[in-house]
């Protein structure tokens, strides 16, 4: 009797984690370590020491259980330390919370000192971090606090302007159109007045609503009935005038349908964003993602210098009203599947996939 014997695969080849190991995911540091039987240590997902046997490793929840299980950290990588990208996001953190915490905001020489580096070299990471400037995250947070201030009842449009941090009226009027998309007081009546034009496409995803304001585009949601997109609309600008697009606007809403067809580069519009500054800070850094590529909510999160806040980066991304244009789609779970996507899991499932066709 003859026959070829299998060789039984090493359940650690199968394991996503070590995929991670393989490709020494930055982004994977911190949810792992793993350890090598042979060395007797262990280390985080990224080390760049040479690759091990798969039958030789082990993987831990936390440096603690490695530890407990008779492995040293790794010298090279240092894992029971935080790593430099960790830090880095740390110390963007602390400033956002300066930021936030602030009656005024602290000026860039302030948090470049709080942060113990240099103006320039500051400015550099708080972008590279959050995917903004300090000014512009000083803005965005600012125009949550006077969202929330106007909502107060009894609190004069005045109040709410210095309730927010603003020095001066004069300063928050030259800005307040940029934060609000509106005056203040338009603001606190839902958008009375204001002229939000729209019009309805249809592509292969189904229905597609396109809305513009005068500051640039402010929707841009998918479905399957386009009456409940008009009704989505109307929830979101329940005081606004919403008019139907002429024949100018319709070659807006030709350009989004093509591009959904045929993704070619990023959708370049001008947009009328409107969101709490976490929310501003997780759409900028949506929009950097490259066609074609993923991030994990993770790794999104960390670039924005919030670590661990990864649940709270699905939430914005939940919440984002404009799609394609700010492609939540491109957001993963961190083993890289699909999760949910506010607009059908199969219309995330094409738009990637027409996407990495390009």
């Amino acid at each position: 009797m003859t026959g070829t014997m299998k060789t039984a695969t090493n359940p650690t080849e199968g394991d996503p984690r070590w995929l991670a190991v393989i490709a020494r995911d930055r982004a994977r540091d911190g949810e792992f370590v793993y350890s090598v039987a042979t060395t007797g240590i262990y280390c985080r997902p990224s080390c760049a020491a040479r690759r091990a046997l798969p039958g030789n490793v082990r993987f831990h929840a936390t440096c603690a259980d490695a530890e407990r299980a008779g492995f040293r950290p790794c010298k090279r990588c240092r894992p029971d330390q935080a790593s430099a990208s960790q830090r880095q996001a740390a110390t963007v953190s602390g400033i956002c919370r300066m930021i936030e915490q602030a009656e005024a905001t602290p000026s860039l020489a302030e948090m470049a000192a709080a942060a113990r580096l240099s103006p320039s070299h500051f400015h550099r990471l708080f972008k590279s971090v959050t995917g903004v400037t300090p000014r512009a995250y000083a803005r965005a947070h600012r125009a949550r606090r006077v969202t929330e201030e106007l909502a107060r009842p009894g609190t004069s449009v005045t109040e709410a302007i210095y309730g927010a941090g603003f020095e001066s009226s004069g300063r928050f009027y030259e800005e307040s159109a940029q934060m609000l998309g509106m005056t203040p007081t338009t603001y606190r009546a839902g958008g009375a007045d204001t002229e939000i034009r729209f019009a309805i496409g249809h592509c292969s995803l189904g229905a597609i609503l396109v809305a513009r304001s005068a500051r640039g585009v402010c929707a841009i949601l998918m479905g399957d009935e386009p009456h409940a997109l008009v009704r989505d609309l109307q929830d979101r600008f329940h005081r606004a005038r919403l008019i139907g697009g002429d024949a100018g606007f319709e070659h807006l809403v030709a350009a989004i349908v093509g591009h959904v067809e045929e993704p070619s580069g990023g959708l370049d519009l001008p947009l009328d964003v409107r969101g709490t500054a976490f929310q501003q800070r997780v759409w900028q850094a949506l929009r950097q993602i490259p066609p074609g590529s993923t991030a994990s909510y993770g790794e999104i999160a960390e670039r924005i210098g919030a670590p661990g806040a990864a649940r709270a980066v699905a939430g914005a991304c939940a919440a984002n009203p404009i799609a394609l244009a700010i492609p939540c789609h491109r957001a993963v779970r961190s083993d890289g599947s699909l999760s949910g996507y506010r607009w059908g899991i199969e219309r995330k499932r094409a738009l990637l996939r027409r996407e990495s066709e390009r």
